[in-house]
């Protein structure tokens, strides 16, 4: 009887992370970095619809945390304020342009955890 609930955990376990493996995101943060880099040169003013986009992001990433992962992290420290993550994430999509926004959200979450890039 263990044997059968282990390998329904598993089984369980294993469609879960298949499921968040295809899972799409959707938005103004779905863009590549190519698409980020030409639209903020275009017009300066989209990158504050990027900023939020990404906040959103990463505050659904806080909700969606098992309990005791990532409690109490300040999303806007004052040691790293929203001007200098939108420069974190301008800087990161120059050196990144074949990736997407997300994969510049994924890493300044990064780094606001203390994680680096």
């Amino acid at each position: 009887m263990h044997r059968q609930v282990t390998l329904a955990a598993a089984a369980l376990l294993s469609a879960s992370c298949a499921q968040a493996q295809s899972v799409k995101i959707v938005g103004i943060g779905a863009s590549t970095c190519t698409r980020f880099n030409a639209e903020i040169a275009a017009a300066p003013s989209a990158e504050r619809d990027y900023l939020a986009w990404a906040q959103g992001f990463m505050s659904g990433a806080l909700v969606r945390a098992p309990p005791g992962v990532d409690e109490g992290l300040d999303l806007a420290p004052a040691d790293f304020p929203l001007g200098l993550q939108a420069e974190f994430l301008r800087d990161f999509c120059l050196k990144h342009e074949a990736g997407d926004f997300s994969d510049a959200v994924h890493a300044l979450y990064r780094r606001l955890r203390g994680g680096g890039t």
